[in-house]
């Protein structure tokens, strides 16, 4: 199990034993939640903050003792935490697409992180025209229908050209950037429509931004879009108070003894980017203190989660889905898989760090231990804000409000993710995991599948295909492969025709 001071990444499935005897079903708590719990609530105001590459073990919340978090700590006091929270794509670009549609990235159009930099490597060729289509609705634009204010401040990444601007998407107003990257000081961001330069730390800035949103509209009926661009590498610089703590810190990495790791840097990087984190951490706090002042803060649905999870160290890598070894030594490479890159769904790399704080309808201090794609904020936002998705619209998700209303309704604990890598190398990654067993393929290249027992290796290290199967093992593969193949059908994968054929 993936420990860094008693941190525990822990199988969804581990819950169900504990929650049988007292569950509710879903239909129970849906009844519960449109009788009852919410029907004399006025749509609160959403506050979504989003943060770009969080690791779910970078929280205190978590249990891990290096992740100094004292406000998203409060906030997960305050409210609900959500272990089980995960990106179905592992990287940004589709992840956010995701997010806003309730679509896998492979309906969209997005496999991969759009790569709109001409200095940046790619194997299949840049993306200077991609973006997020207009004719998929988003949960903005529902928003806006429903009489909401809509803002979106920070990281875009789904188009740069003016075809795919946020304000096509949903969006009021846009501050921010609309391209793949950012630095973590001096940002140039568009403000009203126009390239600014700005002085400090990113992530500042743009809370000074949303603190301001929030003072300009807390009359009316808002949805804040807060996406951050922290921790994303590189992490530094940060304030002076953020990376305090961590200067004399003996940072500890989940696999300190993997062949090879490259200890020294592991440290280093673990010591920059929990620095960033606090950054995070310490200006979640001041949207936590303004909505207090503001007397905002009961009736406003405040989200806190990132794009994707994140590893330093996990089994010689770091990085997310796209991953690097962190190894002294590059491993021998391929064609589709150059050396150095380790293209992976390990569970840090999809979870995500979630907690949701609503106080006039959500339970204070509780966990519900689901599994939440971000595929389901879509319907989950809509109903909220008894909004009306259209008639011919795809959602795939599912409203995930009965669970954030009763800890104890288990929605699910299966999870499914794809990625095609398409710029550090090229696969064709689908995973499919009941919370007990996960199995990955790889359907671009033969011998990258794998197939773990997330109960007695939640660190995914041994990979059972490379050991002799029991029967019992054979048919826990083939009823995951059958589950790969029954998603990729019905949501149209493209992949899915290639390998029919």
């Amino acid at each position: 199990m993936f420990k860094i001071n008693n941190v525990k990444i822990i199988p969804a499935i581990l819950a169900t034993v504990a929650l049988t005897a007292c569950n509710k079903t879903p239909e129970d708590a849906q009844t519960q939640a449109k009788n009852t719990s919410l029907k004399d609530i006025e749509p609160p105001n959403i506050v979504f903050i989003y943060t770009d590459d969080q690791a779910p073990w970078a929280l205190g919340r978590s249990g891990n003792k290096q992740a100094l978090t004292p406000n998203l700590d409060k906030l997960s006091s305050q409210g609900m935490y959500l272990p089980n929270a995960y990106a179905t794509t592992p990287v940004c670009s589709p992840s956010r697409a995701s997010l806003l549609t309730s679509q896998y990235g492979y309906e969209l159009g997005i496999d991969d992180w759009i790569n709109d930099n001409p200095k940046a490597k790619t194997l299949t060729g840049h993306q200077f025209t991609l973006g997020l289509d207009t004719k998929f609705e988003t949960w903005p634009e529902i928003l806006q229908q429903s009489g909401y204010y809509t803002g979106l401040i920070g990281k875009w990444h789904l188009g740069k050209a003016d075809d795919y601007h946020p304000k096509k998407h949903g969006y009021h107003e846009f501050v921010g950037f609309r391209k793949a990257g950012a630095p973590p000081d001096n940002p140039q961001m568009e403000v009203n429509g126009v390239e600014t330069a700005h002085k400090g730390l990113t992530f500042d800035i743009l809370t000074d931004y949303a603190i301001d949103f929030i003072n300009k509209n807390k009359a009316n009926k808002f949805a804040l879009s807060l996406h951050l661009r922290a921790p994303h590498y590189r992490f530094l610089p940060v304030a002076p108070e953020d990376e305090a703590p961590y200067k004399n810190m003996d940072m500890q990495l989940p696999h300190p003894d993997y062949p090879g790791l490259n200890l020294k840097r592991g440290k280093k990087l673990m010591r920059e980017y929990l620095s960033s984190v606090r950054g995070i951490d310490r200006n979640v706090g001041r949207i936590m203190q303004v909505l207090d002042e503001l007397n905002l803060a009961d009736n406003t649905f405040l989200v806190f989660t990132s794009d994707h999870g994140y590893n330093i160290g996990l089994n010689g890598i770091w990085h997310k889905g796209n991953g690097f070894w962190l190894l002294k030594n590059k491993p021998k490479g391929t064609e589709n898989v150059p050396g150095g890159q380790r293209p992976n769904m390990y569970d840090p790399s999809l979870k995500v760090p979630t907690i949701v704080r609503w106080p006039n309808a959500i339970k204070a201090n509780t966990e519900n231990r689901s599994t939440m794609p971000n595929i389901d904020w879509f319907p989950t936002l809509v109903s909220i804000a008894k909004g009306k998705v259209s008639d011919n619209n795809i959602v795939r998700g599912k409203d995930f409000l009965p669970a954030l209303l009763d800890e104890n309704t288990l929605l699910s604990t299966d999870y499914y993710a794809a990625y095609s890598t398409q710029h550090q190398s090229i696969t064709h990654m689908r995973m499919y995991s009941d919370g007990k067993y996960k199995l990955i393929r790889d359907f671009n290249n033969q011998g990258r599948d794998e197939f773990y027992d997330l109960v007695n290796d939640p660190d995914e290290s041994h990979n059972l295909l490379q050991t002799q199967l029991t029967p019992q093992q054979k048919a826990i593969v083939t009823k995951l492969h059958n589950a790969i193949i029954d998603k990729m059908r019905s949501t149209n994968d493209p992949v899915f025709k290639l390998i029919k054929s």
